[in-house]
């Protein structure tokens, strides 16, 4: 795949811009506008979009590269739906369309090249994304690298597109909706432009290449309520940053580089649903170890199968009886199926005995670590 070049171009076409941002982080905006400078909007094969991990962790912030946070990560994008406005022939907004703008990705931890994720466009999100002649506009990545919020960021975007014509008018029923704003947030206008309007108009300045200023606009509503806004738009010079010198910024201390053991520890964990810590993991790895045959340890897929089969266990339990200590149960279970088998298959044995036995092991097991019960 090819380098990360200095001065990427988003080009977004207007209709994916009037998109409702609602609960799409400024991480997962960002990363929707390094996606876009790094497809070709002319051809449809550049859908499929690869970064390392490395620069996958710098853009979304992650902190750490650990798998469980990268599942997040993407699984988030995955699941983020968008609701794009449907007009008439006239222009009039008639309704929207909703659908995801990612269908699916790939993480690979180890590979000869080093780690990387591919990402992939959403079939339906295609017509937005590719093969438009009109109807866009242009910006240098950097300015969505420096912006500090998701309101920052969409602000930019919503009057970048009209820079050309130098203004624009929105409601402040629909600035907030595009923003991604609730209709019940801030209901004073005054509220909305100290915390909004005006930190915005000083991000933009201090941060991207246009700078605006604002003004009530049209008729005003029950009170003197301001219903509408009208923006004048402006070039602004500023110091561009490139991807390379945001995600150097951005990107960890070495020490967050995954050993094979890290990895494996990481493959583990999302076997329990990232529900335990690393140290928790690396305990019920060690019990594996110890109580498995190697040729189960020595295989990532067999440990994880079985670390699986155990929390799927638990769970299964615990909607029986509750479990309250969860971590010292999962230890309990590594490596004594024969015991808890005898205790399920006790067919004479009470509901409430059954009960009393999967406490009495949970019991024995914290006395061993020198838990004291509740």
């Amino acid at each position: 795949m090819e380098k990360i070049k200095k001065n990427y171009l988003v080009k977004k076409r207007n209709a994916l811009n009037e998109m409702r941002a609602k609960d799409m982080t400024l991480q997962e905006q960002r990363f929707l506008s390094i996606y876009l400078s790094k497809i070709d909007k002319d051809d449809e094969s550049t859908r499929n979009v690869r970064f390392t991990l490395n620069d996958f962790q710098a853009i979304m912030e992650l902190g750490r590269l650990n798998i469980a946070y990268i599942k997040k990560a993407t699984d988030t994008l995955l699941s983020r739906v968008v609701s794009v406005p449907i007009e008439n022939d006239k222009g009039k907004y008639i309704g929207y369309s909703s659908f995801h703008l990612f269908k699916d990705c790939t993480v690979i931890t180890d590979d000869p090249a080093g780690g990387y994720m591919e990402i992939d466009a959403d079939d339906k999100a295609l017509p937005l994304l590719f093969l438009y002649k009109q109807k866009y506009f242009t910006y240098q990545l950097s300015n969505a690298l420096r912006v500090k919020s998701s309101n920052q960021l969409r602000m930019y975007e919503l009057l970048k597109q009209y820079e050309k014509i130098g203004s624009r008018i929105l409601s402040v029923e629909e600035l907030k909706r595009q923003i991604g704003i609730d209709d019940n947030e801030y209901p004073r206008f005054g509220d909305f432009r100290i915390s909004v309007l005006d930190v915005c108009q000083k991000a933009l300045a201090e941060y991207t290449d246009i700078k605006y200023t604002y003004e009530p606009y049209g008729k005003k509503g029950k009170g003197g309520k301001i219903l509408s806004l009208r923006f004048f738009i402006s070039k602004n010079d500023v110091v561009q940053i490139t991807l390379p010198e945001f995600i150097q910024q951005h990107t960890a201390d070495d020490d967050s580089v995954l050993s094979d053991f890290d990895k494996k520890i990481m493959f583990l964990s999302d076997a329990c649903d990232n529900e335990f810590s690393v140290p928790e993991i690396v305990v019920f790895y060690d019990l594996m170890v110890e109580h498995l045959p190697q040729e189960t340890v020595r295989n990532d897929l067999k440990c994880y199968d079985y670390l699986m089969r155990k929390y799927r266990y638990m769970n299964m339990q615990n909607s029986k009886h509750k479990i309250l200590h969860r971590n010292a149960y999962m230890r309990s279970i590594i490596g004594k199926d024969e015991e808890l088998a005898d205790a399920k298959n006790q067919t004479e044995t009470t509901k409430s005995t059954y009960a009393a036995e999967i406490e009495r092991l949970e019991r024995e097991e914290l006395k061993a670590v020198g838990i004291e019960d509740d």
